[in-house]
């Protein structure tokens, strides 16, 4: 349909210039039904969509989508956007007209404030917005539009085209409905793949690294309580503060949690049984040695793990030593990885023999923290070997054998070693021969014994004795190059670090035993396991 208007009109907005022609016609068309509506269609902007004639006059074209030329039923379009606006008049006896704000006071409109693709799609609709006296649009009533997705309820919150989707977006293994507290970085979450139910509680970044509501809590102790003469594998895992427990294969990601996933002991070998007087269960050892952290520590001995006055299991002697009669190979990697042979310092007399005579052997298998890039572990070393039999074939050994896909660990595996800057050493007695600072519980002077064949030597490094004192190491040797001197010597606590790939599964063997004979016994106290966030320079420092 087209009419001429008025020049003036040319100026007025579409809806005006809708409601002028409802007038005009509603007067000079006399076959029309007076309850029929007309609808008009417009941009909602200052220009009409008029165009001008050559001659000055305006002429109005309809908007053929809105279908202006219909004059019955009523325009059903959905108003996304402010942009867009549907004027409906109804023409009877007597006329209505809209008010200022563009529509009629009751008039109503579908609309959906949400994304136009995600329109009745999932749990999205329209709702309805409702004109009211003052000519003003109500809110959108009755719309749903997308929210973030309910965990298992079977429903498409987000309106995407799929149920209950999961999202992983920094890639750590955990969604958000899989329990991951931050998948997107942001506020003091810097870094949302070291976030997850994966993680340990890195205590002082006020993040909550593992998911569990809590921040920056320090772990607890959970070896009160345990029997010195534990059967339990596990339980020595305890005393050293490992206190999370897993499984290698959960069936839900939520349980991918790091801990202690089994622990086993053995002989050296990875097979057959120590005695059971060979470990034990300390809240101290002798009179000047107390555990470094919780309130226990794991004893491991080649011969009984007790000092003196100790019981389940009781003491004896170190010289002397307990021979248990059991032996296997040395770990073969570790010896295959050294050549097919011990280290030794150079000059000292070479094992007569590869095999690990009185073994015991702690071995854990563990799945590192998302987070962890290496762990700590004290340890303290004595030997009755020292200060007579240093530097001769009966150097008895404690490894420590990191089974990690981490390339920072020695290539022999074992990270109870000494960088002299040349050689990595294990420890032994023979630790003296290359290092003044690591023997430190015992007594100075002649190291060695030259009337045996076994090449003598000074050593000084002895700063700390009187931590023997009761652990039975102290008792004095009655004869030979040692007489006079304190049995044995040892360590003092010593921090060992080793390297691990963050979320992995990693085995660590610990192990101790005799070499060259069943007698005088050695023995390594364990505790204060610790994660760090940061790759370490794997081996040993002094505390």
């Amino acid at each position: 349909m087209r009419s001429d208007l008025h020049p003036s009109l040319a100026r007025l907005s579409t809806s005006t210039l809708g409601l002028a022609l409802v007038g005009s016609l509603a007067g000079c068309t006399g076959g029309m039904a007076e309850t029929e509506p007309v609808v008009f269609t417009g941009t909602g902007s200052e220009s009409s969509d008029a165009s001008s004639d050559s001659d000055g006059s305006s002429s109005s074209t309809s908007d053929s989508s809105a279908g202006t030329d219909t004059m019955t039923g009523s325009t059903t379009d959905v108003t996304t956007s402010t942009t867009t606006t549907t004027t409906t008049t109804t023409t009877t006896g007597e006329s209505e007209t809209a008010t200022d704000g563009g529509c009629v006071a009751g008039e109503t409109q579908p609309c959906y404030s949400g994304p136009p693709e995600t329109l009745d799609e999932g749990e999205c609709r329209s709702g309805v917005q409702t004109c009211g006296d003052d000519g003003v649009w109500s809110g959108c009533e009755g719309e749903v539009v997308p929210s973030s997705e309910v965990c298992g309820n079977e429903l498409d919150d987000d309106c995407n085209g799929d149920i209950d989707d999961d999202i992983d977006a920094d890639k750590d293994g955990w969604t958000t409905c899989g329990g991951d507290c931050c998948d997107v970085a942001g506020g003091v979450c810097q870094n949302p793949e070291l976030v997850n139910p994966g993680a340990y509680e890195y205590v002082g970044n006020d993040v909550d690294d593992n998911c569990d509501g809590s921040v920056d809590e320090v772990a607890t102790t959970c070896d009160d309580g345990l029997p010195s003469d534990a059967v339990d594998p596990l339980e020595y895992a305890k005393a050293m503060e490992l206190c999370q427990f897993t499984i290698e294969a959960p069936d839900e990601p939520e349980d991918r949690i790091w801990g202690v996933i089994d622990a086993k002991l053995t002989l050296a070998d990875g097979k057959g049984s120590p005695k059971a007087t060979q470990r034990s269960i300390r809240p101290s050892f002798g009179n000047a040695i107390s555990k470094k952290a919780g309130s226990r520590m794991a004893v491991f001995s080649s011969g009984h793990a007790a000092s003196t006055g100790d019981s389940n299991p009781s003491f004896a002697s170190f010289q002397t030593g307990v021979n248990h009669k059991t032996e296997s190979s040395a770990p073969a990697d570790w010896v295959s990885a050294n050549g097919g042979k011990l280290p030794n310092p150079p000059g000292c007399q070479a094992p007569g023999q590869l095999s690990a005579n009185d073994p015991v052997m702690l071995t854990l298998r563990v799945r590192a923290p998302t987070n962890a890039k290496s762990f700590s572990v004290k340890m303290f070393f004595f030997s009755a070997e020292y200060p007579e039999w240093v530097c001769s074939e009966y150097n008895d050994f404690f490894v420590a054998l990191v089974d990690s896909e981490s390339e920072d660990n020695p290539a022999d595996k074992n990270i109870a070693i000494y960088d002299d800057g040349q050689e990595l050493w294990p420890v032994g007695v023979n630790l003296v021969k290359v290092a003044d600072g690591l023997f430190t519980a015992c007594q100075n002077g002649t190291v060695g014994c030259q009337e045996k064949g076994i090449p003598a030597s000074s050593y000084q490094g002895c700063t700390d004795p009187q931590l023997l004192l009761g652990t039975g190491f102290d008792d004095p040797d009655g004869d030979g190059c040692g007489s006079g001197k304190p049995l044995g010597g040892g360590t003092g606590w010593l921090t060992m670090d080793g390297n691990v790939s963050p979320g992995e599964i990693f085995e660590l063997r610990l192990a101790v035993w005799d070499s060259g004979g069943h007698l005088f016994d050695s023995l390594v106290l364990l505790d204060d396991w610790q994660w760090s966030i940061e790759a370490a320079q794997p081996g040993l420092q002094p505390q």
